[in-house]
């Protein structure tokens, strides 16, 4: 319905999916840059992850930003444990484009990212960004090794990220949203 609205107002709703390893912090990401109360679907930890955090996503987070009177983010966090992977796809139908977010201080989590963009690349061809969470912690991954191991290209954005923090979480979006509009130039261009 909000969707409709926004069309009506001559407005448009971006279908934007926030996605990476279980305890990344894409449940805090959302809720950091979220205008709305934040629709989220997390319960308790009964396994041996509960050491890392006390909760888990276990279908989807949900949230909303307003760009401006003409553009809506809507903001889908996916559940970052592969036994809820079934969601990844549900999710992913329609999105515009979307972050993989990484928490840096873990670099045992990458082989985690690279199964979930795995994913991702096979489900549709639109533009990511990888958000580097917690960058500053002691021994946090940097971009490079990111990049070597992911296998990424040039153009994909890698951004050092806060999830806590506002401003750096409207960095993370704004880098996907300008890789979305290269596309769409690019695409023109060679239309």
């Amino acid at each position: 319905m909000a969707a409709r609205r926004n069309r009506q107002r001559g407005g448009q709703a971006v279908k934007i999916v926030v996605t990476g390893p279980f305890a990344a912090g894409k449940t805090t990401l959302i809720r950091t840059i979220s205008e709305i109360t934040v629709l989220s679907t997390e319960r308790g930890i009964t396994d041996e992850t509960r050491s890392r955090k006390a909760e888990t996503t276990v279908a989807m987070d949900f949230g909303r930003i307003t760009i401006d009177r003409d553009l809506v983010l809507y903001l889908f966090g996916t559940p970052g444990q592969e036994r809820f992977d079934f969601m990844w796809e549900i999710l992913g139908e329609g999105m515009l484009g979307y972050v993989l977010l990484i928490d840096s201080s873990r670099p045992e989590t990458l082989s985690e990212a690279q199964n979930i963009l795995d994913a991702f690349r096979r489900m549709a061809r639109v533009p990511f960004v990888v958000a580097l969470n917690r960058p500053d912690q002691h021994g946090s991954i940097d971009e490079g090794t990111v990049r070597g191991a992911l296998d990424l290209p040039a153009h994909v954005p890698v951004v050092a990220c806060d999830a806590t923090d506002k401003d750096s979480v409207k960095n993370v979006l704004l880098a996907l949203l300008y890789s979305v509009l290269d596309e769409i130039e690019a695409t023109a261009a060679n239309a």
